[in-house]
């Protein structure tokens, strides 16, 4: 697929090329690069609010064991009251069965948060804040069985705040790493408003990253697919929450605002049944590419979905 990419994308890619290298297979359920061989993510879009989080909580547990889950990403930037993060929360999500936090444009609404990330390195934020901000931009996690998979954050920059490159600092990110061998899989939580952007960063990355998935809009999109490359992507993964709501807050403030054009009370996450939604992807270890993408809609008011296994 590489020859099929632009000029400016293969030579900016080139560097990445150049700086890989092969390492040994770790210990898998299968012998590596075998027929039949796979690892199944499960990613969960933006929890929001107290019944998103209780809501996870709840239902994590069940979804690792039924999908038969290796790896588990929550993004929840979100979790506290609509803004943030707490660390108790946090605790609770890695104790529900999340390996890997993600977090956002509101990574730092909660000022606790600041320490607890620098000591939690299973807790990440976008990758292209400016240097010397703290916790990391992506983890290297050992799965239970003795597997690898990276999972980075990006955050983007269409209706966003200004930050550095995303496509950039991923490049710099994956320069050290290559799917299918050093590690088994890779996760890319792309942080934007914009589905363009998400859809180009997508195929930037396809071929070298196992899952590209958006956050933030908070709207589950109907568009999962595994891209030529092998890399599967959905636009957004839509949040941990409940719909009946504007994007997950009580719907009478949050209308009330675009009706009058003038700030009102503060707003509150809506705090009925919770629909949990993400994403249930299943990569081949010999390659970490993409066998199948599903959506992941439990609960409250969306239509539900939940992958055979």
């Amino acid at each position: 697929m590489t020859n099929q990419r632009p000029w400016w994308l293969r030579t900016l890619l080139s560097g990445r090329r150049q700086a890989l290298t092969t390492t040994g297979w770790v210990p898998s359920r299968r012998a590596p690069g075998t027929a039949g061989a796979d690892l199944r993510i499960l990613f969960l879009g933006d929890v929001l609010g107290r019944t998103g989080r209780d809501t996870v909580c709840e239902r994590l547990p069940g979804l690792r064991r039924d999908l038969r889950i290796d790896l588990a990403v929550v993004n929840a930037e979100n979790a506290s009251h609509g803004f943030g993060l707490a660390p108790d929360m946090a605790k609770a999500l890695f104790a529900a069965g999340a390996d890997v936090i993600t977090l956002g444009n509101h990574a730092w609404d909660r000022k606790e948060i600041i320490p607890f990330i620098a000591e939690n390195p299973r807790l990440i934020r976008p990758l292209n804040y400016p240097p010397g901000t703290p916790g990391a931009g992506s983890v290297l996690v050992t799965l239970q069985d003795g597997r690898k998979a990276l999972v980075l954050q990006a955050m983007g920059r269409l209706f966003m705040d200004p930050m550095d490159c995303p496509f950039r600092g991923t490049a710099e990110v994956l320069s050290k790493y290559r799917l299918g061998h050093s590690v088994q899989a890779i996760v890319a939580d792309i942080h934007a408003e914009a589905s363009s952007e998400k859809m180009a960063y997508a195929h930037t990355f396809d071929g070298q990253v196992s899952l590209v998935v958006g956050t933030h809009t908070h709207c589950p999109s109907a568009d999962a697919q595994v891209l030529p490359g092998g890399t599967a992507f959905q636009s957004d993964a839509g949040m941990c929450g409940d719909y009946d709501s504007v994007i997950g807050m009580v719907k009478d403030g949050a209308a009330m605002r675009f009706w009058r054009k003038m700030p009102g009370e503060k707003l509150g996450p809506a705090e009925g049944p919770a629909t949990v939604c993400g994403v249930f992807v299943e990569t081949d270890d010999a390659t970490g590419h993409a066998r199948r993408i599903e959506p992941v809609r439990i609960g409250g008011r969306l239509s539900q979905a939940m992958p055979a296994v």
